[in-house]
């Protein structure tokens, strides 16, 4: 390790800035393009700060952890400009600070976003008065525009630097990456203080939930993270403690209380892994960083903020209204105290103002001299890192004429706000979440005829506070005594949408065939009664009816009851424990008919698109996650049916590997519609005819049906072509609104199945009378029970369908109707993972599950021993039809 002597700031000049030739060919900057060594990162940095000129200017730049903005963000550092560092990925802020500050030099990226910057020189001589120690202006409130910012000097960040890597111990064989973003003090501490020592920055804008930043990370050999409590929720979700990092030194936190239980787990599984925790405490007003807990006290004192930095220190000042004798105001002074605020430009010419920092936090000292914060004195709210300031979103929410009272707590802001025609609880939440850069999910807005005041007309913020925690007694209700809210956080999760409003419905959020049937159960059980057409209907239009005599009698979505029997008979003709046979093929006119009525709906072709291969994953991934573990335990399948090729490649294979046609079929189908569809000239045919374009399919479909185009005999293609006219007449049903059109499709029917299944005429019968059911009744008589074993089935019936020719045969050697059992239990338990790590984990979950499945003892256990050994390999005569 090289500890390099810094000489102390003095005016303009800033060490870690100036000084980056002295570390020579190391390594500065790693990125996702390569490398940068400090002697390179000196050449550009010397060449932007001549580009600057001589003369003090002030600059603004937005943050970002690209290249680009780095070396201007040192050059003028280094020069002697100071700079204006505002939020780079919202415009509206840096558009709100360029107004209120009319900064000499404005840089910002090309507007064709090929990665350059731009800097564009205002006047070559500056508009203001700059004190000679004014280096750096940043925000403290999130990203609301307002002109309040700190002022920090050149000293400030120097000895900032120097105290957080003295207490973390920086190495210049360090990588830190960069999760944070420049523009934040804790982000940009990170910076300064690695390239301080020489250390190496592994440079990127991307998300710790992203799997290509881990993929840099350890190509890197990153040794150091930091994060404010929600980086760990995140990490928490991604699985953060079995990732194999084994250059990973240590680990930092700041930006928010970390809950103590937290603290403690991640100090053990530092302990583990062989890194360090470092749980800080600070304020953009202190350079960032005023204390640390040493990482030996994280097991003891997980709720303590520790000891000072090194040359800051502590008093508590007494608070009159706090009784506890030993809490006090915290209050911090030190070399890397900010000079002062601004509020406008007048202020940059100012000098210290300030030599303490009262930081508004109620704290302890504790015997062993450990800090505890035990309250908060100020309005501040710090929410994921971010300060914010009510009255700074008060503000900004009347420039656009919504007169609103904001309080919180450190985990969401709550927003009361006078209704006003065009500004409903979304446009409010987006817009405040917009301008704070939190997420919707942290923005708490409720609609009020009057703001709530005090006696003597002051805000009640008590009141806004409480607006959080609503009663039964006072929650709205729009649906006959179910609260519109609590049918918004049920379309939420199951959905798992964070921008659910009374105005959408579950077609309108994305909702698809695989989630239709659990929100139908819900709904049914909420509401008393499932509305016809819910799935169209807004969610504050879904009513309970009027009150009646006590009925056990419920109705069930036909497709959901032909979904629960098609796959029920399935499995239990392949067991076999009776013969009905032809479900699979009733399953893809079900297909079809969901296909209609879930994606193509109002939506615009991109998001038409988007949700058809959003479908397709969510039938594919599962498939192609259970197909790769049943390659590890026998040899049913080959590559191609990982692969979802097999009936493709060997349509003439009837061995085990036929077993996923169904799948594979139905994942080609949908292919194929996703790219028809994305065609303009289609999408508007569909939009004019929606009947007509599926009848027309089913008379292309029909075609292959009985060999009317010259292809191959149907054993030598894939399924996919043979069975297409059998999708589309599902389509078409859904689109058949007029007794007419209803004939057609069901004179079609009946004209088309029989002869399909040659010598099996009870195979035919089933399939016509499921698609007449289909047609012709929307719901069918039920009672609560079986429409919740039915919505179970039905909602697992793609897992069920995947998974019970592997397990059937563990048990039919010692009960067929065990077998049975297993065969659909297996199947809903594998379907109700692929659920949970759906919503926990979003789109990336599913590839999750080949990892949980490949991870799970017993099943490994089970498979390994029973599979091979037990069951016995069943053979397929050949010319036989799928199964």
């Amino acid at each position: 390790m090289t500890l390099l002597p810094f000489p102390p700031a003095r005016g303009s000049l800033l060490p870690l800035a100036h000084d980056l030739a002295l570390h020579g060919d190391r390594t500065a900057l790693v990125t996702a393009d390569g490398e940068i060594s400090y002697r390179e990162l000196a050449r550009r940095v010397a060449e932007t700060a001549e580009r600057l000129g001589p003369e003090r200017r002030l600059v603004l730049l937005p943050g970002a952890n690209t290249v680009e903005a780095l070396v201007i963000h040192l050059a003028a550092l280094s020069s002697g400009h100071p700079v204006l560092l505002v939020p780079g990925d919202h415009p509206e802020s840096v558009a709100a600070l360029t107004a209120a500050y009319d900064p000499d030099v404005v840089v910002h990226p090309e507007p064709d976003g090929d990665g350059d910057w731009l800097i564009e020189e205002r006047r070559t001589l500056s508009a203001h008065t700059l004190h000679p120690d004014l280096a750096l202006l940043l925000s403290t409130s999130g990203s609301t525009g307002s002109p309040k910012l700190v002022r920090l000097s050149y000293e400030n960040l120097q000895v900032n630097a120097e105290s957080i890597a003295a207490y973390l111990g920086i190495r210049d064989t360090d990588r830190a990456a960069t999760t944070l973003p420049m523009h934040y003090c804790y982000g940009l501490s990170v910076i300064h203080s690695h390239l301080l020592r020489g250390a190496g920055l592994v440079l990127t804008g991307l998300s710790v939930a992203d799997s290509c930043f881990w993929d840099l990370f350890r190509t890197a050999r990153g040794t150091a993270l930091a994060g404010v409590p929600y980086t760990f929720d995140l990490l928490d979700r991604i699985g953060f403690a079995d990732m194999d990092l084994p250059h990973l030194r240590y680990v930092t936190q700041a930006g928010g209380r970390l809950a103590p239980e937290h603290v403690v787990r991640y100090a053990e599984l530092g302990r583990r892994s062989g890194w360090d925790l470092f749980v800080m405490y600070g304020q953009t007003e202190a350079t960032a960083r005023m204390a640390y807990l040493p990482p030996d006290r994280a097991f003891t004192r997980p709720d303590a903020i520790g000891i000072p930095v090194h040359g800051g220190s502590f008093v508590l000042a007494p608070v009159e209204e706090v009784a506890d004798d030993g809490v006090g105001e915290l209050v911090y002074t030190g070399p890397n105290v900010m000079l002062g605020y601004a509020r406008s430009p007048h202020d940059l010419a100012l000098g210290r103002t300030v030599d303490e920092l009262r930081t508004g936090d109620l704290a302890r000292r504790a015997e062993d001299g450990m800090y505890e914060i035990v309250g908060r004195r100020s309005r501040f709210l710090k929410i994921l890192g971010l300060r914010i300031d009510p009255q700074q979103v008060e503000t900004m929410l009347e420039r656009h004429g919504v007169r609103a009272l904001c309080a919180g707590d450190d985990e969401r802001i709550v927003i009361a706000a006078s209704r006003k025609p065009g500004w409903d609880v979304r446009r409010i939440r987006r817009r405040v979440a917009d301008e704070c850069g939190l997420p919707p999910s942290s923005v708490d807005v409720h609609l009020v005829d009057d703001l709530p005041r005090l006696a003597n007309g002051k805000p009640d913020r008590a009141a806004v506070r409480a607006l959080a925690r609503p009663t039964a007694e006072s929650t709205v209700t729009d649906s006959g005594g179910v609260s519109v809210e609590d049918l918004c956080a049920l379309y939420a999760r199951i959905l798992d949408r964070a921008d659910v409003t009374p105005n959408r419905s579950f077609v309108g959020l994305g909702g698809d065939s695989l989630s239709y049937v659990e929100m139908s159960i819900h709904l049914e059980q909420r509401l008393g009664i499932l509305p016809p057409s819910w799935h169209t209907t807004p969610i504050r239009e879904l009513q309970r009816p009027a009150p009646t005599a006590p009925s056990r009698a419920r109705t069930l979505e036909t497709s959901v009851a032909i979904r629960a029997l098609a796959i029920v008979c399935v499995v239990g003709s392949h067991i076999p424990i009776f013969e009905i046979r032809g479900g699979a093929h009733l399953l893809l006119a079900v297909a079809g008919f969901n296909f209609a009525r879930f994606l193509l709906t109002s939506a615009e072709r991109p998001a038409r698109i988007r949700r058809t291969a959003r479908s397709i994953g969510r039938i594919a991934l599962p498939c192609m996650a259970w197909t790769a573990f049943v390659l590890l335990v026998s040899d049913d399948y080959d590559w191609t049916n990982l692969l979802l090729l097999h009936n493709a490649l060997q349509p003439q294979d009837m061995g085990p590997g036929i077993h996923l046609w169904f799948v594979e079929a139905l994942v080609y189908i949908l292919l194929t519609m996703l790219a028809l569809l994305a065609l303009p000239v289609v999408d508007r045919l569909e939009r004019r005819s929606p009947y007509g374009l599926p009848v027309a399919l089913v008379g292309l479909g029909l075609l292959t049906r009985y060999e009317l185009i010259g292809l191959p005999d149907r054993t030598e293609i894939t399924d996919a072509v043979t069975v297409f006219w059998l999708f589309a007449l599902g389509w078409a049903a859904a689109r058949a609104n007029t007794m007419p059109g209803r004939l057609l499709i069901t004179v079609a029917a009946l004209a088309t199945v029989p002869g399909f299944f040659p010598g099996e005429p009870r195979r035919e019968l089933f399939v016509m009378a499921g698609f007449l059911l289909l047609v012709w009744f929307p719901t069918l008589p039920s009672t609560r029970r079986v429409s919740q074993t039915a919505g179970l089935l039905a909602g697992s019936s793609l897992a069920i369908y995947l998974t019970h020719w592997q397990i059937y045969p563990l048990f039919d050697g010692i009960s067929k109707h065990l077998a049975f059992a297993a065969s659909l239990a297996f199947g809903i338990a594998y379907a109700s993972v692929v659920a949970r790590l759906s919503r926990r984990e979003g789109r990336a979950a599913l590839r999750a599950v080949r990892s949980s499945i490949f991870e799970s003892r017993w099943a490994g256990a089970v498979a390994v021993r029973t599979l091979a050994a037990v069951r016995p390999r069943r053979g397929y005569a050949g010319g036989q039809r799928r199964p």
